[in-house]
């Protein structure tokens, strides 16, 4: 199977989509419009199931472990904020289903330990992490850890950036592995769903949004640091007076109107006055700055009216569901690896 199937309007209601997140801190705006706001269509779609991956968070916070459990709460609030809908979507905890960890050991027999290295996602995550020569088994076989995943809920469809699908790639080799060696049918391929909209840059410009490298936009910010942060962002240093010509490429406030702006043919009319000059940076940091507000309020509010209560409610419902799914995916691997004891 072709692992890339761009669009989300090629999901049908028969499809089963498998997406989720490592829970590293609260989610930003580069995954609202990268991913959330696709999982709030899908679930009026199809069967969604919506991982927290905290046993693959542990491979980079293995002395932390506090900080990924509380993160778990502060991400499932997040996607709560943004209206993914715990009765329409199984929103569940990695950790507390073991049968994927057993899927994981029976699948890491499938695949190289060279082959893990050459896979270009990993290669460039090291690079990141900055691991060197202490990278960690659990974190090396994260493909395998994901394939587990997928294979579990067999997901037909898993919604991914450009830069993962070399992940799905290993999943699908060990799929038709098992599937050829143990002469069943029991594991699916899937393929990835690409998002139209490209990774949000960083408020700096110099990177992809990210929490660690603080140069993103947190759909927890409060207003004044949402102000802040809009109006320290990269534009163009050659422009100066309101009357100067500017660059629009590489402008991170048009990167951003770009992205959530929704009148297009405003946008575009106002780069060409930019370019021309007589459009000041303060006048488009204060529009995008009305824009976001007006889409991070309610998310704000909706979430300071979450309790922690009610998250562990819907997550260990969802666990629950999810691992009933997962148990039998189990039972039909051993049965096709022969592993069924009186």
């Amino acid at each position: 199977m072709d692992v890339k199937n761009t669009g989300i309007n090629s999901v049908t209601n028969a499809d089963i989509v498998l997406t989720g997140d490592r829970p590293s801190g609260c989610l930003h705006l580069g995954h609202y419009v990268g991913s959330l706001q696709n999982r709030v269509f899908l679930q009026d779609k199809c069967k969604c199931f919506l991982l927290i991956a905290d046993v693959q968070a542990l491979s980079a916070n293995f002395d932390h472990p506090e900080q990924v459990k509380q993160n778990v709460v502060e991400v499932c609030k997040d996607y709560l904020s943004v209206g993914i809908d715990p009765n329409k979507t199984t929103i569940f905890i990695q950790s507390m289903i073991p049968e994927l960890t057993e899927l994981t050991v029976y699948a890491m027999n499938l695949i190289s330990v060279a082959r893990l290295e050459r896979n270009p996602t990993v290669k460039v995550e090291l690079q990141t992490k900055s691991f060197a020569d202490n990278i960690t088994s659990g974190f090396l076989n994260h493909p395998v850890s994901q394939m587990a995943d997928i294979t579990a809920f067999k997901a037909t469809a898993v919604p991914v950036g450009e830069d993962q699908l070399p992940l799905l790639e290993v999943s699908n080799e060990i799929v038709r592995r098992f599937n050829n060696i143990y002469k069943t049918d029991v594991l699916k391929e899937c393929r990835g769903i690409l998002s139209n909209v490209t990774r949000l840059v960083g408020i700096d410009g110099k990177a992809k949004a990210s929490k660690s490298l603080g140069n993103a936009i947190m759909l927890c910010e409060e207003p004044s640091s949402l102000k802040e942060k809009i109006f320290s962002m990269y534009t163009d240093p050659k422009h100066i007076k309101v009357s100067d010509p500017g660059c629009v490429k590489g402008n991170v406030v048009f990167t951003y109107l770009d992205a959530f702006w929704n009148d297009e043919e405003e946008i575009e009319e106002l780069k060409t006055q930019y370019e021309k000059g007589g459009v000041g940076d303060i006048a488009l940091k204060s529009m995008l700055h009305k824009c976001l507000s007006n889409i991070l309020e309610p998310i704000r509010e909706k979430r300071s009216r979450i309790s922690e209560k009610y998250v562990y409610e819907v997550l260990l419902d969802g666990t629950e569901s999810a691992r009933k799914v997962a148990s039998e995916t189990l039972r039909q691997v051993k049965d096709a690896l022969g592993l069924t004891y009186p």
